[in-house]
C-alpha cells in the first residue's frame, strides 16, 4: 500500500454519522430536471427542518454522493400521483401556483414521507436505504397526517440469486436446455 503523503492533515470519519429514519420530514426542493422523452420529473430534495437539516447536503460532503433525489412521472398513467405531488409543493408554499415549468419548483417547501427498503449491495450483502414514498404538505407532516411505511422487503428467493450471482451474470432455477 502507498503511504498518504498528508497522513497527519488527513481528519477522521464520524464513525457515529447517523442517518434519518423512516418517517416524515420538511423538504425543501434542490434542483428539477424534465426528461420529457420519459415523461418524468427527477427532483433532488434536502431536509429543511429538525435534527436532520441539511442532512443530504452534509452527506455530500462527506462522502462525495446526493442520496436525497426522487422521480415523479407525468406520463398518462401516473397523471393522479404527479397531481398528489403538484398538490403537495402548492399547499406547502403559499402563493404558488404550478405553471408548467419545473424550475419554478426550486426553493419550494413539501412534506416528505421516507421508508426504507432492503437491497443488494455490490458485495452481496443486504443492506437498507431510504426512499420517498409519498409527498405531503408541510402541514401534514407537522402535524403527523402521514403513515410510516413499513420496511420494504426483498423477495427472500430473489435476494439470495442476486447476491449469489457473479457480476454481470442472472442465476435461474430454469432446467440446462441441453
Amino acid at each position: 500500500m502507498r503511504p498518504i503523503n498528508n497522513w497527519n492533515e488527513v481528519q477522521s470519519s464520524d464513525t457515529d454519522f447517523r442517518r434519518p429514519e423512516a418517517g416524515g420530514y420538511i423538504c425543501r426542493i434542490i434542483s428539477a430536471t424534465d426528461t420529457p422523452d420519459k415523461e418524468y420529473i427527477r427532483l433532488e430534495y434536502d431536509i429543511d427542518a429538525g435534527e436532520y437539516k441539511g442532512y443530504w447536503q452534509e452527506t455530500a460532503e462527506k462522502f462525495g454522493w446526493w442520496g436525497g433525489d426522487f422521480y415523479r412521472s407525468y406520463k398518462e398513467s401516473a397523471q393522479g400521483m404527479f397531481k398528489g405531488f403538484i398538490e403537495s409543493v402548492e399547499g406547502s408554499n403559499s402563493g404558488y401556483v404550478w405553471n408548467w415549468d419545473e424550475k419554478t419548483l426550486v426553493g419550494k417547501q413539501i412534506g416528505i414521507v421516507l421508508g426504507e427498503e432492503e437491497y443488494v449491495k455490490n458485495d452481496g450483502s443486504v443492506a437498507t436505504r431510504l426512499k420517498v414514498r409519498s409527498t405531503k404538505t408541510v402541514q401534514a407532516i407537522n402535524e403527523g397526517r402521514f403513515r410510516v411505511p413499513k420496511l420494504k422487503k426483498l423477495d427472500g428467493e430473489k435476494a439470495q440469486e442476486t447476491a449469489q450471482a457473479p457480476s454481470g451474470f442472472t442465476l435461474t432455477t430454469d432446467d440446462t436446455p441441453f
